[in-house]
């Protein structure tokens, strides 16, 4: 990132010594507050990298924990399960005893999640750090010595002082220093994420306890991240980083979404608008693919939390800048809804559609925030049949997203579920239907039997690709009627 370059440097660390407490044949023990997204894989390859460190996270949901004790995990990720496995009883352990996991540690990450507030002062834009808090009276409650804090879950600049504030206030006289170590893996590559990282960001506070707690924490990461890739910087550079790397890569998104708009208003091809952009190496080809809009836990909530940190300060000028990338997003997924409906003869009431993919990206089971779910919330408003096939998201979890973020369920829209099948695979969702939507960019999708899926369905068959990954000419010499994602259509436009 090396728009924060300046703000970078290591420490010279060979004059400051790590702090390491070694027993029971190990050289340092580590605990991790919260089993989730973010604790598991990150504490799994610390611990498939670190032999002489012992690894343990800890969850207050028992069943989150038998999940990681299990070969069923509780998240899907592409080589995790071989990671956990290969350690899993040697060096790395879940409990759910989490007293006992913070006093032996020397070392304690809290990753815990950190919601927009839905209620009170910073409603809908502020992260609710309340978690952070209960973790930090927790580690004051039960230490008895001196321990690293390590701050993992994204959080608003300068929570670590409100962590430090917490932890001071123990009576056994202990010392705690607070560091803010930022995650920056992507769902669906978190294994290759964290095993050749593009950088590992440290903060803490710049006197001789905090720098040799940074030590520490180098000494961790150095075990198999080079020393050039491990980078410093007060706690607060390090908080505000992982806020605007996120709100940069959704920029990027929301950007090249804002002309896959115009490519269809004037028979420009998005794709290749994003050839010629991307080969110019100031801009680069990351982040520039068209779509539904972006989705995830992390995007939306982090632009949200920078939006709403701007306004404290102030600089309501830089507020705006960035809630235009969420604007911009959320008109992405409205879009694509009314051109469906617009596109099927402006009704797709009682007609069957079938939705392929529900995740909000490939490679991962996880719905939070998906646009698939606006796009599902929309045509269920419009009274279709809606059947939804992910090889990866189960029905019940996408009903709890659901309910909480569209307030969608059977108890506030009666007979909601009954409109929504899940399919067991892309063929029967599709059998009967009127329009296929890819909302996920799955690779099986390219490679289903499509003169199968035409036979299928009702005719004219209509098939909308939110994620470009279809091969458009062959859906047309098939018989299908193509809607994409900043693509021409070749029925409004004669001269392409």
């Amino acid at each position: 990132f090396f728009f924060f370059e300046s703000l970078f440097h290591l420490f010279p660390f060979q004059n400051i010594q790590p702090i390491f407490n070694m027993s029971d044949g190990f050289d340092l023990k580590i605990c991790c507050m919260g089993a989730g997204y973010v604790g598991g894989p990150t504490m799994a390859v610390i611990a498939a990298n670190c032999p002489k460190i012992r690894v343990c996270v800890v969850d207050l949901s028992q069943k989150q924990i038998d999940a990681w004790n299990s070969s069923d995990l509780p998240i899907y990720e592409p080589g995790l399960p071989e990671v956990v496995e290969g350690c899993r009883g040697k060096n790395l352990f879940f409990s759910t005893d989490i007293d006992a996991e913070i006093e032996k540690a020397d070392i304690i990450f809290i990753s815990v999640n950190t919601p927009t507030k839905t209620k009170g002062i910073g409603a809908g834009r502020a992260a609710n750090i309340k978690n952070c808090e209960l973790c930090a009276r927790k580690i004051a409650e039960v230490s008895n010595s001196d321990k690293i804090i390590v701050e993992k879950s994204t959080v608003p600049v300068r929570t670590a002082e409100a962590v430090r504030r917490v932890l001071m206030c123990n009576d056994k006289g202990l010392k705690f220093q607070v560091l803010s170590n930022p995650e920056f893996l992507a769902e669906g590559t978190a294994v290759p994420d964290l095993m050749k990282p593009d950088r590992v960001l440290i903060g803490g506070v710049q006197n001789e306890d905090g720098l040799k707690a940074i030590a520490t924490l180098v000494s961790v990461y150095a075990n198999w991240v080079p020393t050039d890739q491990i980078l410093t910087t007060n706690l607060w550079s390090s908080e505000l980083s992982k806020l605007v790397a996120n709100a940069f890569l959704a920029q990027r998104v929301s950007s090249i979404n804002s002309i896959s708009a115009l490519c269809e208003a004037t028979g420009a091809n998005v794709s290749e608008i994003t050839r010629a952009v991307g080969m110019d190496a100031r801009i680069g080809k990351r982040f520039l693919n068209s779509s539904i809009g972006f989705g995830g836990s992390c995007f939306q909530k982090d632009i949200l939390n920078l939006v709403y940190l701007c306004e404290t300060y102030g600089l309501h000028e830089c507020a705006e800048y960035w809630n235009q990338v969420i604007s911009m997003n959320d008109y992405q997924k409205k879009r694509f809804s009314e051109k469906m409906v617009s596109s099927m003869f402006n009704t797709v009431t009682g007609k069957k559609i079938a939705i392929l993919g529900f995740a909000f990206k490939k490679d991962t089971g996880d719905v939070r925030e998906t646009p698939s779910m606006f796009v599902v919330r929309d045509l269920v408003l419009e009274q279709a049949k809606i059947h939804v096939y992910d090889p990866q998201v189960k029905r019940e979890d996408m009903w709890v997203e659901m309910n909480y973020t569209c307030n969608m369920s059977e108890s506030t829209h009666p007979g909601v579920e009954a409109a929504v099948t899940t399919s067991p695979d892309a063929y029967s969702a599709c059998d009967g239907a009127h329009a296929l939507a890819v909302l996920t960019e799955w690779d099986e999708f390219k490679d289903l039997d499509y003169a199968r899926i035409y036979k299928s369905m009702a005719k004219p068959a209509f098939v909308f690709d939110g994620r470009n990954v279809l091969d458009h000419d062959a859906l047309r010499k098939l018989g299908f009627e193509v809607h994409a994602i900043g693509k021409p259509d070749p029925n409004k436009f004669s001269d392409l």
